[in-house]
This record gives C-alpha cells, structure tokens and sequence, in this order.
C-alpha cells in the first residue's frame, strides 16, 4: 500500500512538471503585453533566427526568445526574413510579426519633396530646398557657384569669363524631386544636374542640331532660359526663339526685359526705364549678343523651341494686355509701335 502511494505520488509529481512545462511554453508563445505605441527594429542582412528572436525581445514583441525561436524552428520559417528597419506594435500576435517579416514590410523611408517650377532661377531653387530642409540657402547656393564634382558632363561647356552670376544657372532641370530625408545640398545639386543631363541626352541628334544653328549648348540653353521666361503660352515657345535667332543675326540688341530683372538685387512687378539702364552683363538693352549665361531654369518646352524655332520675319513682340498672356508679333518698329498702342488700349 505504501509503495503504491509512492508511485502516485512520483506520477502526480510528473504531471505537475509536465502541466508546468507546457503552460510555461503555452504562455511564452502568448503575445506580449499590448501598447499602442509602435516600435521600431532592426533586422541586419545575414541575421540568424536566434539574433532576430533577441532583437525581437528586447524590444517587447515576445515574450520569450527562446521559445520563440523554437516555434520558429517547428513552424520552418526564418529562412526568408527580409533584413530592413521594421515597425510595429507589441501585442502583435507572433504569427503577424512572422508574416511581416516575410514579406519585407519595412517601414517606408520618410522622404522629402521637392518641387522646382519651370523658369526658377538657382536662388529661388536655393530657398525652395532651404524651406524644405532647414539647410541655409547659402549652401546650396556656393554649390550653384562652385559645383566641382557635381558638375555633369554638359557643364565643360560653361564658360569661364568671370562674368556669370550663378555658374549653374540653367544646369538644373525643373521637376519634382523626392529625397530621402537627410540627403544632403550636394546630392540634391547633383541629383538636379544630373536630371537636366539626362534630358539633354534623350534629344535626339543633340550635337548636329547645335553644329547645325552654330550656337554652343551653354548659349542653347541660354535661348531657352529666355523663352521661358518670356512666354507662358507653349505654342509661342518656337515663334519667339526665332524672334532672338532673328535679332541676333542683325546684331540687334535683344531688349528682354527678364535679362534686366535678372540683373537687379531684387525683381520687380514693373520695370522702370532707370532699371533698363542698370550695368550688369545681364543687361540685354545695354549690351548686344546673348547675356553671359541662362538667367533660369529651362522646360524641356523651352529647349525644344530654342532648338527648333519657327521661321519668320519677326522681329519684335509685345505682351497683350488681354489676359490671355499671348503676343502680338512685328516686324517692323513702326508695327511693334502700333502693337504696343493695341496692348494698350485692351487693358483699359
């Protein structure tokens, strides 16, 4: 009788260690104590499942790393964690957090967006990426004024003369740009310069087009940069480029006003007949020829025209006061005159 009180008891012992044994495995494999704070974690490349399941519990995701990694190992899965920087919450049931970790659902990098309107100039490019960075504007201007390694292929053909306010004027393609946040004012710089390249380099026959009109890509895109800044309605783009092609084969000075408002400190909503006579090389009523280089960033619109422009026998042009941001085209002084009278008259 005794010895069989002894067994019972031993058996009664064992189920004891047994119901414990599993009740501790049962609770190890429970989520952990939900918060609906996320959290973050990172899985490096080559990181084996005991690594991952102590990552894993250190930041409160489960409760028992060993265990965990068993499941793991029963469940066959571990083979195919995708290494990135993870979100999530504790509480996350393990068979979530396993499937997260699957498929690769890394939490997206926060980016910045940065938009350059057609026709910015370097400055205004500068205060944009100032605005959305926090960076002075100064930084990004010296690498406007210095690119040195940023440079891209089409900048050799700048000129060195001493003469350009900003060397990367016009180098930079106007588009929107999404930047992983920290990128730093030389990448963002380059990243622009290397997009206009890129856009220069899908014009077909590039080179023979400018062999063509004998004019360099910094004077091409010097073209462009005053279309766009003198025409809003696309299809006058080719028509005024050939304006400029027209003027500077009679050696006529351009007269645009957009060179005079390059010039100046600070722009204008109206130019003053003082301002037409501010020195700077910009100055297209003071000096014949194009100016030194573009006075802003160029359409790919505005490139196409100045490679392309359309025949004609124009030689002046004055914005209708319409509304309708169109021009009225010349041929002789005598007409621009009455062009200008017209103007007038539809603005009252």
């Amino acid at each position: 009788m005794k010895a069989v009180k002894v067994v019972l008891a031993i058996l009664i012992i064992l189920l004891l260690v047994a119901g414990g044994g599993a009740y501790y495995v049962w609770n190890g494999l429970q989520p952990a104590k939900a918060s609906d704070t996320p959290v973050k974690f990172t899985i490096e490349p080559g990181m084996g499942t005991s690594k991952i399941a102590e990552v894993l519990y250190k930041n409160g995701l489960v409760k028992n790393d060993m265990i965990f990694k068993g499941y793991l190992k029963w469940k066959r899965e571990g083979s195919h964690f995708q290494a990135g920087v993870y979100e999530a919450k504790p509480g996350t049931p393990l068979d979530e957090l396993i499937a997260k970790l699957n498929k690769g659902d890394v939490v997206k990098e926060e980016m910045v967006r940065i938009t350059i309107p057609e026709g910015y100039t370097v400055e205004q490019i500068a205060k944009k990426v100032s605005e959305a960075t926090g960076a002075p504007a100064d930084d990004f201007l010296k690498l406007a004024n210095h690119p040195g390694e940023q440079a891209v292929a089409a900048f050799k053909d700048i000129p060195q003369n001493g003469k350009l306010k900003h060397e990367a004027e016009g180098y930079l393609f106007p588009d929107t740009y999404d930047f992983k946040k920290g990128t730093s004012d030389a990448e963002m710089f380059h990243r622009m310069m290397e997009q206009m390249q890129g856009k220069l380099d899908g014009i077909p026959d590039l080179q023979e087009k400018l062999r063509d009109r004998g004019i360099t890509l910094h004077e091409m895109l010097t073209i462009a940069s005053l279309v766009e800044r003198e025409v809003v309605v696309d299809k006058e783009r080719p028509l005024v480029a050939g304006v400029i092609y027209n003027r500077l084969d009679k050696n006529m000075k351009l007269e645009i006003d957009a060179t005079v408002q390059y010039a100046l400190a600070e722009p204008k909503e109206r130019l003053l007949y003082k301002d037409l006579k501010v020195e700077s090389p910009y100055n297209t009523y003071l000096h014949e020829g194009l100016p030194p280089g573009p006075i802003c960033s160029p359409s790919m619109a505005s490139i196409e025209a100045a490679l392309n422009p359309e025949a004609s026998d124009y030689l002046y042009y004055v914005t209708k006061k319409d509304g309708s941001h169109e021009h009225l085209f010349a041929k002789t002084y005598q007409e621009h005159l009455k062009n200008i009278e017209k103007s007038k008259k539809a603005a009252k």
